[in-house]
């Protein structure tokens, strides 16, 4: 049967399980037919193109890549950070019917060697800045190398290229024997790794869509969304292939910073964004502006939902939302607008069914705090596994569902709520203390930028509480001022015992503040004690 024929058999009612809904080149294909001169994407800074610019492009580049050796089911990584190039790429390797697979741009010595050793992808894409790094680690399966913005030097172990699309489609090396389906690897997404190597998570077609497409509702046809985190995290390639497979278009930052964001929304016309992690908290400790509402943006998914929530709704005047995720799910939760409780993540979407169970999966009851496990009536709507990696995948999937790690309870309305990372809860005093919590109300202080809170041995028994953090400014941290403040607005059981003051807050290549670090580091020489000032501060 040729593509052609097979392209035009009946379509599922289920748009995920329908090809030309949820596949990358399908949809490219159709809306390259249907609304060629309708802007998809606005680079900022750069060009802009409609879907017929990026339908173009995309089939050039696919067949540089198809003549490069890629064909169908080959893993193409790509080393590049927010980019028309990298926008480009990823498109092309699905367009060939090849599999994604992004990797962090800050990646580099161990963390990067794993990846290519265990991706089994005999290409990689890399921007020319970042291949000097492919010296200092053992190349895996990869043999060649095309690179884009700009020229990279031979490196020993590779063949080097530059990455030139031709001037014509190779219809030939575009054309496929069979369809790709939804139940078809769109990519291996490789996670942050956090407490040891990163695992791969592979990713369907029918996950992507379920993942974006089906999740934004409120999204409407006059939106644009601002691309401000990196592509070759799940967050953001969510919202890219959201605003895709509606037709709808996207602004792109090449990376999120602080002083020019707001600029860039106003520049792109971007009607809404997702702000992961600090980012709200980043933009809320700016200094106040007249124009902090003279903007174009009406809503704003902030993940996780803590005390900025609500704080950066008021200022910026938008919409507040929340959308809960991991790359190995598919936003099987979302709350919005108005929302103001912090830790909530919503109600769950109509293809998932959520539990909350204590540690033998056993079902909790309502206000009970427990991990979220998942499991979807809808086929291929979560991952298809750890790529190499059987055991974590029989793991995660233990009884049939899928164990998110997360600690979270639900309210007598079915709204659930995240609570912490089950790893990152701290016991203290009897009590359990959500890092989550403790974080959201430190960051309140105007004086920090970033915060961790951990748990560190106590003389005593059970944990105390440590929470490291960073100055918003020059003026610094005066740790007895902050804890003094957390004692008049926390629980007892909460108010840290130490503090640490660091520039900056060790992280993974993707962002994510690495706390084993924090935790092993403990109570160093530089860490302000609570009790051990109290007898110096009473005589004072």
């Amino acid at each position: 049967m040729s593509e052609d024929t097979a392209h035009k058999t009946v379509a599922p009612s289920d748009p995920a399980l329908d090809r030309n809904r949820s596949v990358l080149r399908y949809i490219l294909d159709g809306y390259a037919q249907t609304q060629p001169e309708a802007p998809f994407v606005q680079f900022w800074p750069g060009p802009s193109w409609t879907y017929g610019e990026l339908h173009r492009k995309v089939r050039l580049r696919a067949s540089a890549l198809a003549q490069a050796g890629v064909g169908r089911g080959d893993h193409v990584l790509c080393l590049m950070g927010n980019s028309p190039d990298l926008l480009c790429s990823w498109f092309a390797i699905n367009y060939l019917g090849a599999v994604y697979v992004p990797i962090n741009a800050g990646a580099r010595g161990h963390m990067l060697e794993h990846i290519l050793s265990d991706a089994d992808a005999p290409v990689l894409i890399a921007q020319a800045a970042l291949v000097e790094r492919l010296s200092e680690i053992s190349p895996g399966a990869v043999k060649t190398v095309l690179v884009v913005e700009g020229e990279a030097a031979a490196i020993s172990g590779y063949d080097v290229r530059t990455l030139v699309d031709p001037e014509k489609e190779d219809m030939q090396a575009l054309s496929l024997s069979q369809p790709i389906e939804p139940w078809d690897l769109h990519a291996i997404m490789y996670t942050s790794g956090t407490t040891g190597n990163a695992k791969g998570v592979m990713s369907t077609y029918a996950q992507h869509y379920t993942m974006g497409p089906d999740a934004f509702d409120c999204v409407g046809t006059d939106d644009r969304c601002m691309i401000c985190g990196p592509i070759f995290h799940c967050g953001s390639t969510l919202y890219v292939n959201a605003m895709l497979a509606r037709g709808l278009s996207i602004g792109m930052m090449r990376e999120f910073k602080t002083d020019t964001f707001w600029q860039a929304v106003r520049e792109t016309g971007s009607t809404y964004c997702l702000l992961l992690g600090v980012m709200a908290a980043f933009l809320l400790k700016a200094p106040v502006r007249p124009d902090d509402r003279d903007h174009p943006l009406r809503r704003a998914f902030i993940t996780p939902f803590g005390e900025d929530g609500p704080l950066f709704a008021e200022r910026f005047g938008v919409e507040a939302w929340t959308i809960y995720n991991m790359t190995e799910i598919a936003s099987p939760l979302h709350a919005g607008p108005g929302i103001t409780a912090k830790g909530i993540a919503g109600k769950p979407r109509p293809w998932c069914e959520l539990r909350i169970v204590d540690e033998n999966d056993m079902p909790l009851g309502t206000g009970e705090v427990g991990e979220l496990i998942i499991r979807s009536h809808r086929p291929w709507a979560l991952m298809a596994g750890y790529y190499k990696n059987p055991a974590a995948t029989v793991d995660a999937m233990r009884n049939g569902w899928f164990h998110t790690g997360d600690s979270f309870r639900r309210d007598e309305d079915g709204t659930y709520y995240f609570v912490d990372r089950l790893k990152d809860i701290i016991r203290r005093r009897g009590e359990n203390i959500s890092s989550f919590a403790l974080e959201s109300e430190v960051l309140g202080m105007a004086e920090i930028r970033a915060c961790a809170a951990v748990a560190v041995p106590s003389e005593f028994t059970e944990d105390e509480v440590l929470i490291v953090v960073s100055p918003a400014s020059a003026q610094g941290i005066d740790p007895a001022s902050v804890l003094d403040r957390l004692s008049v607005t926390l629980p007892r059981y909460m108010v840290p015992r130490y503090l640490r003051v660091l520039d900056d807050l060790p992280k993974t290549a993707s962002g994510k503040v690495q706390k084993h670090l924090l935790r092993k580091e403990g109570v160093t020489d530089d860490t302000f004690d609570r009790e051990a000032a109290k007898p110096a501060r009473a005589e004072a």
